[in-house]
This record gives C-alpha cells, structure tokens and sequence, in this order.
C-alpha cells in the first residue's frame, strides 16, 4: 500500500486478512518491519515515536497511553490528540471505558485491552485469563463495554483460542491476538522477544528468531575494547601523531607570534 493505513482499512478488511502486527522500540526496527512486510506497528510515546513514524510512513501505528498517565476522561482527549499529532494512528488505552468513551466521541482511534493486561495484573496475577466459564464471560463482557465505549481495536492477550475466537467473531473491532493463536486479526508479538533483545524470561507465546543480544553483548564488548585502546595510546602519548594533527607553515607562524604579541 503506498498510502497511509487507516482504521478505515482494517475495519474493511476484517475477517478476511490476517495481518502481522510488530512492538518496535527504535526507528531502525521500524524500518525491517516495513521492509520485511509488517505493516501494523505499536510502540510507546517516548522519544522514538517520531522516528518510528518517519520510518513508517505507512504503517498503521498504535501508541500506548501509559496506564495512570491521565487521571480523567478529559484529560485522556487532550493526550490522545497530542499522540495523534505526533504520529499515531489509534491510541492504546487500559483504563476504564469512560476514557475510551471520551476519546472515541473525539473520533480519536482507541485500542482496548481484554485478557492478560499487564497494567492490571496484580488483580490477576501474570497467567492466562478465561480458562472458566466464569471467567471467560468476565472478558466478553469486558470487551463489549470496550466495544460499546466506541474502541476501534481491541487487543487480546493469552485467553484460550476458542475465547479469542469468540470475541473476534462477535466484534467489529479489529482483534490483535497475542498468546491466543491464530483466530485473531492480527497476529502481534514483541520485537524484543522475536529479535532475541529480551534479556529476560521469555513468554510462552513468544518465538524467537534471533539472537541480538548476544550480538549487542559482543559490541557492548568490542566498544570497551576500542575504548580502552584508545584511552591507552592517549596515556602513553601514542596518539595523536603527526598524521592526526594540523600544523601551521613556519613564515605563518612567525608572522601570528610577531602580531599576536603586539595586541592589546
């Protein structure tokens, strides 16, 4: 697609294609995920997300409001335009449907969370959610306040497949499936977990494909080596030499050390 991807697109192609959806932390990861394919990104409001957009141009691209970052409906609407007007194309929000409400009646494209949401884990704990009856209809009643709030995406993390089914079917949200197979809209994971920078534990949803932090280990190592040769030759007067320096010619010279002590 050579234009910018729109709700509008996702919404029209639901249920008919299954799209790739990337959390990129850098402009540089930004950049492989457009070159590779991955058209649907999310990141976080930090200092990258104008670099992300710039390396984006045409990705669908759904920035986290950080949990606590508002604390009234109001407040989530001003935010909401400044993510926008920073380069967002929907605002992920894990609070309460009021704020969604707010922003949605601002035709501001809100992302919902149902599931495993890790703002609110300590009422949860980090494990799948919906695994009961009881619990899974907890979720769909969830997304449906989410749905009725006016969110365009829901995003929908480590519930069982057959809930993810359920709630993908019965919406016209765009559902964005993390450690719930593949019944989603989108099949979304984290490029930390999927590039091997995660030094941490890894999900079991996670795949990883690479190793980069071993790579950025073996940089980490490779800088401190140039580094420390360089502070080396400087204590030891190796460098700089003559290759690396300026000289003036001789007559120059002597004519700014005969001026030069003539000022004032």
């Amino acid at each position: 697609m050579n234009r910018r991807l729109t709700v509008h697109d996702l919404h029209r192609s639901k249920g008919t294609t299954k799209w790739v959806q990337l959390h990129v932390d850098t402009p540089a990861e930004a950049a492989a995920a457009v070159e590779a394919g991955i058209v649907i990104l999310s990141c976080e409001p930090d200092h990258h997300l104008e670099g992300i957009r710039r390396e984006a141009p045409h990705a669908f691209i759904s920035v986290g409001m950080p949990h606590g970052a508002v604390a009234a409906p109001h407040e989530a609407v001003r935010l909401g335009f400044d993510l926008l007007g920073r380069g967002a194309d929907a605002v992920y929000c894990s609070h309460s449907p009021s704020f969604i409400e707010a922003m949605a009646r601002e035709s501001i494209p809100v992302t919902g969370h149902v599931g495993l949401v890790p703002n609110k884990a300590s009422w949860t704990g980090f494990r799948a959610i919906g695994r009961t009856a009881d619990e899974a209809l907890r979720v769909v009643r969830e997304a449906r306040a989410i749905e009725s709030a006016g969110a365009a995406c829901l995003e929908v993390e480590v519930v069982p497949v057959e809930l993810a089914d359920h709630l993908t079917r019965s919406t016209h949200m765009v559902t964005m499936g993390m450690g719930c197979g593949d019944v989603c809209d989108t099949q979304y994971l984290f490029s930390c977990d999927v590039l091997g920078t995660n030094t941490g534990r890894y999900p079991r949803h996670s795949k990883r494909y690479d190793d980069f932090a071993a790579v950025e280990a073996a940089l980490h190592h490779r800088r401190v080596v140039a580094l420390k040769a360089f502070a080396g030759d400087v204590a030891t007067g190796a460098y700089p030499t003559a290759q690396h320096e300026v000289r003036m010619d001789p007559i120059e010279l002597e004519q700014f050390l005969e001026r030069a002590a003539n000022l004032g």
